[in-house]
């Protein structure tokens, strides 16, 4: 390529031709078709159908209130999905707005859109790469390509190197051609795999799913069933569709997608005060199920911040608590590197490479004073792997050991140090001197050196992080560490922190196998360790892994980990170092960029899991009360009055059911919440069925029944007679309150599945406490208010009605403790 570059008149051509250098935005979706999806698919539809159900049985005012919940949740969700799906577009803030390029013989800046393929681009320190490219010329080159292959260390390139779109350069200058722009460029082949990513439906998503496609079975059913039995019974199609809508209306749990909604926005909350911010509710309750974590190495273990830990000598070992003692050699360090902690209004800054700033920040801990111009420099060279500089009429010198050690006098004992600083996982350099350097090139100066010592570096890990991983394994959680860095320092980084498993496993991405099944077989285990891997490699990881049926978790920072976030079960991104793509790509985002913190949300996941349970169980309970009247009615053939009406139904399960429910989903973690793997992700099982239709749902039906038919009784109601209206209605008062009173107690029994209601502590959960008062005032509303009273079909009950409604509280109470004792004793 001639040194002038292209003629303006060939870029404005190749800009025809090849189109503008910028990230393809894919296809566009229409927008009301994807908030559509939201208000139909089957979860909302039963809703929809709930609501109709509320206009046809002339209550206008519940029909709109459901279907406004419907509306905010679909918008909710839509408003989620869409701004996730943005993580590909957003790569393109990625590449700068100008670019510095030689055209007819002179430097311009142009638009980084503008650039094409041939372009001379100048590069400098600082300027981020925008397009990728081939090196043509270097100069104590350096660039950061941790935001696409996950490497900690800058890479070094030389002539003939490829540079990356994304990427920028932390020391040095160079020339380059461009090679690629636009949708050719690397980066835009890791935004078509952020697109295609799709991100699977969450356990909660598809356990719901299916919890409310058996229960809209079996209302169905049992609706068609009530309505032949009227039709046999000789009663009006009118009257008979009347009671067959308030038997699906008894089923169909109108407010459990709400309860769910705000349930997991109760603990996205809680987890965004805890550093973690959820940008998708089901994340809440999938990170709680997460059998196996995926997480990066550098900015998620370790701080990604180079420090000198070690300084050792000819003489020995310098003690860094007195940084004086390492001043000679960190002079010589800092002279012959170019990387500096600037000191800055808010602190300091870091500017160059990051382990000459951690080279230069120990130096002014030491006293070293930059007293000493530098006349010649050696730049750092990858066939020399050492960079040096004439300074003090002295040659100071620092490179990798087996570069550096050869040029030196004999130390005995360095090869021995070496070893072992290497063993630990340090990064090590080689510190030499010489005086009177001869002048020419730098193989003649970099000769008869004294040997000054090594210097140790790492990027140490966070604080808590090895605590953190104890409680994930006591939780019953696999881990693995997935990096692009050198499986060494990635080995040594596991072991530090207590993450490579009893069976160790370090393997890099070219050493993984090529079939999903083998691949999933070799990773499931806790504590492996996988180096030097690319974005297409984490794809592959989190499918086997997810094949195998684990709940996996990935966490990443990097441009290059945004498919993978969005391939796995649940992102975790970083927030205060990660990328916009990380960041959009992730369904969990860490604002404190802390391992730790994932702890944090597990327990809060695990906890909403339970609750969910808590006030599912809760739901059928009182959905049984509900469901009886109807089916005693049946089975006698009518000759049995109506316990409760369609409109009382209804009233229950948005008027008293719902903020019971609600509270039921502000229980706080039980301590033994990360104790053992999580529990069985079913949200209906057999232990759940046997306590709501054995226990709960039987013991509050019986009471209600029984209030009813006392109050009727007692009225002067015989057996095969019609009651009068006013006994009716007041009987039907007495099974309306058992009901009500048999939710207040049904929602303290289900605060806890396996202790009685009485042992768990009644102030824990201040929400409930006000929930059933309102729950007990609503009631009094419902059947002292006459206009609501009539339109119900309910009014007050005598005192016999009350005595008997009252009795369903130490009942439900007292059946829960006594089943949870029996249990107790039967699986000891």
């Amino acid at each position: 390529m001639p040194r002038a570059g292209l003629s303006s008149a060939e870029a404005a051509r190749r800009l025809a031709a090849d189109g503008p250098n910028r990230l393809p935005e894919g296809e566009s979706r229409h927008v009301p078709l994807l908030l559509l999806r939201e208000l139909v698919h089957f979860f909302a539809l039963m809703l929809w159908v709930a609501a109709g159900l509320a206009l046809l049985a002339g209550m206008p005012q519940l029909a709109v209130a459901i279907a406004v919940v419907v509306l905010l949740n679909g918008v909710f969700a839509f408003a989620q999905e869409y701004r996730a799906d943005q993580a590909g577009r957003r790569l393109r803030e990625l590449i700068p707005a100008t670019a510095t390029v030689r055209r007819d013989s002179r430097h311009m800046v142009v638009s980084a859109a503008d650039l094409v393929t041939g372009d001379v681009v100048l590069l400098e320190t600082g300027d981020r790469i925008s397009a990728d490219l081939e090196l043509a010329e270097a100069h104590a080159l350096a660039v950061n390509q941790s935001a696409l292959t996950g490497e900690s260390v800058p890479v070094r390139p030389g002539k003939g190197d490829a540079l990356f779109a994304g990427t920028f350069v932390v020391e040095g200058q160079a020339e380059a051609v461009v090679k690629a722009t636009g949708p050719r460029t690397r980066l835009a082949a890791i935004a078509r795999l952020a697109r295609t990513a799709t991100r699977p439906p969450s356990p909660l998503t598809r356990q719901l799913g299916r919890v409310i496609k058996v229960i809209a079975v079996i209302a169905l059913g049992l609706g068609v069933v009530f309505f032949g039995l009227t039709l046999l019974l000789g009663m009006s199609a009118a009257d008979g569709f009347l009671l067959a809508l308030g038997v699906t209306v008894a089923l169909v749990p109108e407010g459990l997608l709400p309860t769910v909604t705000l349930s997991l926005a109760r603990a996205a909350r809680l987890m965004a005060g805890s550093k973690a911010l959820v940008r998708h509710l089901e994340a809440v309750e999938t990170l709680g199920s997460a059998t196996f974590i995926c997480t990066d190495k550098t900015g998620t273990i370790t701080r990604n911040e180079m420090t000198v830990v070690q300084v050792w000598t000819p003489e020995g070992p310098l003690n860094l608590a007195d940084p004086a003692t390492a001043r000679e050699i960190m002079r010589s360090a800092v002279l012959c590197s170019t990387g500096r902690l600037i000191r800055t209004d808010g602190g300091h800054q870091a500017v160059g490479d990051p382990t000459e700033v951690a080279l230069h920040a120990l130096a002014l801990r030491a006293g070293v004073r930059e007293d000493m111009a530098v006349t010649r420099r050696y730049p750092f060279d990858p066939a020399r792997r050492c960079s040096s500089a004439v300074a003090g009429g002295r040659l100071h010198l620092k490179g990798a050991p087996e570069a550096v050690l050869p040029l030196c006098a004999d130390a005995p004992e360095v090869a021995t140090v070496l070893e072992e600083m290497s063993a630990s996982g340090l990064r090590v350099l080689a510190v030499a001197r010489r005086d009177d350097p001869a002048s020419g090139t730098a193989e003649e100066a970099e000769q008869e050196l004294t040997l000054l010592g090594l210097v140790g570096l790492e990027d140490p890990p966070r604080d808590g992080v090895t605590e953190a991983i104890v409680t994930c394994r006591r939780a019953g959680i696999r881990l693995a560490m997935i990096t692009g860095d050198h499986p060494g320092t990635a080995r040594a980084i596991a072991e530090k922190v207590g993450l490579l498993g009893a069976e160790p496993l370090v393997v890099t991405g070219g050493e993984l196998p090529e079939d999903d099944d083998a691949l999933g077989a070799l990773l499931d285990r806790d504590g492996a360790v996988i180096a030097r891997v690319t974005p297409e490699d984490k794809l592959r990881i989190a499918r086997a892994l997810r094949g195998r049926g684990h709940i996996v978790a990935m966490t990443g920072d990097g441009v290059n980990d945004g498919p993978a976030l969005r391939e796995a079960d649940i992102g975790v991104a970083m927030g205060a170092s990660g990328t916009d793509v990380a960041r959009e790509a992730a369904d969990l985002v860490l604002l404190d960029d802390h391992f730790a913190t994932i702890v944090t949300a597990i327990e809060l996941g695990r906890a909403t899991y339970a609750n969910i349970r808590r006030f599912l169980t809760y739901h059928l309970t009182d959905n049984v009360a509900e469901l009886t009247p109807f089916l005693v009615w049946a089975l006698s053939g009518g000759t049995l009055p109506l316990a409760l009406s369609v409109l009382q139904v209804l009233a229950l399960d948005i008027g008293t059911d719902l903020l019971p429910a609600l509270a039921l989903g502000a229980e706080p973690a039980n301590p033994r919440t990360m104790r053992g793997p999580a529990p069985a992700r079913n949200l209906i099982d057999r232990r759940l069925l046997r306590r709501v239709f054995g226990v709960l749902g039987p013991v509050e039906a019986l009471v209600e029944m029984a209030a009813f038919f006392a109050v009727l009784s007692l009225g002067g109601w015989a057996l095969g007679a019609a009651p009068a209206a006013a006994q009716l209605t007041a009987a039907s008062g007495a099974a309306f309150a058992a009901v009500v009173l048999g939710q207040l107690a049904n929602a303290f029994a289900c605060r806890s599945e396996t202790r009685w209601a009485g042992r768990v502590p009644l102030l824990s959960n201040p929400l409930l406490l006000w929930a059933v008062a309102i729950e007990a005032l609503m009631l009094m509303v419902f059947l002292g208010l006459p206009p609501l009273a009539r339109l119900l079909g309910g009014g007050l009950p005598p005192m016999v009605g009350w005595t008997m409604a009252a009795l369903v509280i130490p009942a439900v109470i007292g059946a829960d403790a006594l089943h949870k004792a029996w249990r107790a004793r039967h699986t000891e």
